[in-house]
């Protein structure tokens, strides 16, 4: 089988196409100024030349849910439900964090905790078995100060993810290890994307939406209107 896979729930505007479990073309690349809506489509055509297939040969769409970037999940969104509807392919949908922990299974941790970036002292986060890279919490938005994670003082944990290095500033935690340069990648679909497509378990095009996790912050207008 061979599904596109689509990520732009944070800085990394991501791309892959795989066939099984086997992974034909990457294209990603982080900026901190979001790239999506510029990069996404010319990522989509370079990774499926690379792989040397075309539109056609797709069985699938696959896409990084989120929690993430608001504006980011929407225009991902927007694309793979796109494809879907105009060559008639299913929609499969991972969560974000998922992506994330692959590469560390196995590797001598307890857990391995993503954080994302929310902003100020808030980052999205869950828990994953460091042996089986199964999620074993549910996903939150969770405030970060001194005292987080103190239950698992004991514990062999990997924190990844752009919200550990304002996470590592504060924690006192000796077992702990921090990868900062992670983050969500379409590469980090294939696996979870190829079991749900076996299981047919796919989302509803017309009603899907992102897992958004907190509602959008933007500007009220009237902030931005100085009083004279």
């Amino acid at each position: 089988m061979k599904i596109l896979h689509i990520e732009t729930s944070s800085k990394n505007c991501s791309v892959a196409i795989s066939d099984g479990e086997n992974l034909l073309c990457l294209c990603e690349e982080v900026s901190d100024n979001y790239k999506q809506s510029e990069s996404l489509h010319s990522f989509v055509e370079w990774a499926l030349e690379g792989a040397e297939i075309s539109l056609k040969d797709l069985d699938a769409i696959s896409l990084g849910k989120g929690p993430g970037s608001y504006t980011g999940l929407r225009i991902g969104a927007a694309s793979a439900k796109g494809f879907c509807y105009g060559l008639k392919l299913p929609l499969i949908a991972v969560n974000s964090l998922d992506s994330m922990v692959e590469e560390f299974v196995n590797q001598g941790f307890e857990l391995i905790i993503p954080l994302i970036d929310a902003r100020r002292m808030e980052v999205y986060t869950a828990y994953f078995d460091g042996q089986s890279g199964e999620m074993i919490s549910e996903t939150e938005a969770k405030i970060l100060d001194e005292n987080s994670f103190s239950e698992l003082v004991d514990k062999k944990i990997l924190f990844i993810g752009d919200g550990a290095k304002k996470a590592q500033e504060i924690l006192n935690l000796t077992n702990a290890e921090f990868k900062h340069d992670i983050y969500p990648s379409a590469k980090g679909l294939i696996k979870k994307s190829v079991d749900k497509f076996n299981q047919k378990d796919f989302e509803n095009v017309a009603y899907f939406e992102p897992f958004y996790l907190k509602d959008f912050q933007g500007i009220k207008k009237a902030d931005r209107i100085k009083k004279s």
